[in-house]
This record gives C-alpha cells, structure tokens and sequence, in this order.
C-alpha cells in the first residue's frame, strides 16, 4: 500500500492492511508529537506541561483538582502532581484548596502561565496550519472521524 512507510520501516509486507494502518499512526503521532514538544522546548516547557497549562487556562480562574486535568490530557498522565509541582516551582501554575471541600486541591494557572501561552500558542498554531497544509479541509475532517472511529469505544462507559 503506503511506500513511505515501507521505506521508513525498511520493511516490504505487513501482515495486514490493519497493520500498516496502525503503524501509519503511530508514526504520525509520534513525528508530530516529538515537533511540537520541540517547539514546546523553545519556552522551557514539555509538551505535557503545555497540555496542562491550556487545560488550565480553559478553567481560569477556578481551576481544577488532578484528578480532572488527568481525564483532559490528551496523552493522561499518572505522574501529574509532580508535573503540577514543576510548573508551580516556575511559577506558571499555583496549587491551593477548595473553598467547599479543604481536602481538595486544585490547581490554577497563573498570569505568568497565561503569558506563556500567549507567546507559544501562535507558534503551535502556526505548526498545526503548515504541518496539515498538505490535506484538504475534506481530508482532515475525514482523518479526525477516523481517528475518533479507533477510540470511540473508550468514551462510552
């Protein structure tokens, strides 16, 4: 089938068209994935980290407690509070407690964190725009249903 992937695999057969397929987006994933945590890199944050901080900005100024920010990553995390930590300790987020429940710490982006993402989100913009410039709108609406097909099982609990 795909010529590319035989060459970036340096192998002639798969198994099955299930196969490649599957292979096809794991190295689709992974190639932009490793871009944007270098664009990311530029500003001294991961990719995790970005996630993080627009989640967090999606829910300023109330933020949110882990357990929350864990079911909106995209790639969730089991290491979230020491992640959390790192972008306190830069002061990009602020941890504190529940006005209704003490037990319960939420998380809370900063003015530094939403200053930060002002400067990278015009560059991940600008990545998302270049890097899919080679689809046409019809592609990309049909490449986001596909994926959502593969994944669509886990949302329905």
């Amino acid at each position: 089938m795909g010529e590319i992937i035989k060459k970036r695999l340096k192998q002639q057969k798969f198994k099955s068209v299930e196969e490649e397929a599957i292979l096809n987006l794991f190295i689709a994933s992974n190639y932009l994935h490793s871009k944007v945590d270098a664009l990311c890199g530029k500003f001294q944050i991961t990719l995790a980290q970005f996630n993080v901080l627009r989640i967090l900005k999606g829910a300023h100024p109330t933020g949110y407690p882990r357990g929350e920010i864990i079911r909106r990553m995209v790639e969730p995390s089991p290491d979230v509070t020491r992640l959390i930590d790192r972008l306190i300790k830069e002061g990009l987020v602020e941890r504190f407690n529940s006005d209704k429940d003490r037990r319960l710490s939420l998380a809370r982006i900063t003015k530094k964190g939403i200053n930060l993402l002002k400067k990278i989100n015009p560059e991940v913009d600008k990545f998302i725009t270049d890097y899919s410039s080679s689809l046409n709108k019809k592609e990309k609406e049909t490449l986001s249903s596909l994926c959502e097909q593969l994944y669509a099982n886990e949302l329905k609990d």
